[in-house]
C-alpha cells in the first residue's frame, strides 16, 4: 500500500510535468514520471526488504526462482495520465514462492485505494468489493483494450460488441479488473497484457469472486487473459473461442 501510494502520490503531485516525453511509440508513450514513481515505489519497497528482488515495467533484475519478487507499474494508463484523464494508477504486488501474496492498486485522482492478500478480502478505501451477480451476456459489460498491430484483436472486439451490453476500453488494465472486482462490469478481456498490469489487480479480483483465467502465456511476462465475474465466464469465453479460431 506504501509504495502504491508513494509512485501515485508523486504522479499526482508533479501532474504539471505529464507531457515530458521520454519515449514516444505508435500508440503509448513512456514518460520521465514512469521512471520516477517506479523509483518512488522501488525506494519504498527496499526500505522494509532490501533483500527482495523487484520487477517493474520500467526495468529491474530479477530471476524466475526468486523467493519473493516484487511487480510494479508506477503508472498503468500512462497515455490517459498524459492527456490529464483520471483513469490511470500505480499498481505494486508481491509474489512468494510463485505465488501472489499481496497487491495495491491505487488510483490518485479517484481518491480509490484497491487492496487484497491472498488469505484475505478485497478491500476499497477498506470496503469490501464482491463481483456482479449478472448472469446473461447480453447484460453484461465487458472491459478490453486493443493491441493495434494484431488484427485478432480487432476480429474479438467485434464479436463481443455483438454480445454484450456494452463493451469498454478505459486505457488501464489495472483499474479494469478493480472494477470487475467492484460488480462494476462483468467481464475482461486482453488479447496482450503483461505481468505487472495484472499481478495486483487480478488478486484483488479474485478475492471478490472472480475467476482469473491465462487463456494462453506468450511469454514469462505476457499473457492472454479472460476474467469474469464466474456467472458469465464460459459464455464469454465462447465467444472469444469462436472468435479466434
Amino acid at each position: 500500500m506504501a509504495a502504491a501510494r508513494a509512485a501515485g502520490q508523486h504522479a499526482l503531485n508533479n501532474f504539471d510535468r505529464r507531457h515530458e516525453v521520454f519515449q514516444r511509440l505508435a500508440h503509448d508513450v513512456k514518460l520521465q514520471l514512469d521512471l520516477e514513481c517506479q523509483a518512488q515505489a522501488a525506494e519504498a519497497i527496499r526500505r522494509e526488504f532490501p533483500e527482495h528482488q523487484f520487477l517493474g515495467e520500467e526495468g529491474g533484475q530479477y530471476t524466475d526462482s526468486a523467493d519473493a519478487l516484487w511487480i510494479v507499474d508506477p503508472i498503468d494508463g500512462t497515455v490517459n495520465f498524459s492527456h490529464g484523464l483520471p483513469l490511470w494508477c500505480s499498481s505494486v504486488a508481491v509474489r512468494h514462492a510463485g505465488q501472489m501474496v499481496a497487491g495495491a492498486v491505487f488510483a490518485p485522482m479517484l481518491n480509490q485505494l484497491y487492496t487484497a492478500t491472498a488469505a484475505g478480502p478485497a478491500l476499497c478505501n477498506g470496503q469490501p468489493l464482491r463481483v456482479s451477480t449478472t448472469s446473461r451476456m447480453d447484460e453484461a459489460i465487458v472491459l478490453t483494450g486493443i493491441f493495434k498491430d494484431q488484427p485478432l484483436s480487432l476480429k474479438l472486439f467485434a464479436a463481443l460488441t455483438r454480445t454484450a451490453q456494452k463493451v469498454r476500453i478505459y486505457g488501464s488494465a489495472a483499474l479494469d479488473l478493480c472494477l470487475l472486482a467492484s460488480g462494476q462490469a462483468e467481464g475482461y478481456f486482453e488479447s496482450k497484457i503483461y505481468l505487472w498490469d495484472i499481478a495486483a489487480a487480478g488478486l484483488i479480483a479474485e478475492r471478490a469472486g472472480a475467476r482469473v483465467e491465462v487463456l494462453e502465456r506468450h511469454d514469462a511476462l505476457a499473457c492472454r487473459l479472460l476474467a469474469s465475474n464466474g456467472l458469465i465466464h464460459e459464455a464469454l469465453k465462447s465467444v472469444i473461442c469462436t472468435a479466434s479460431a
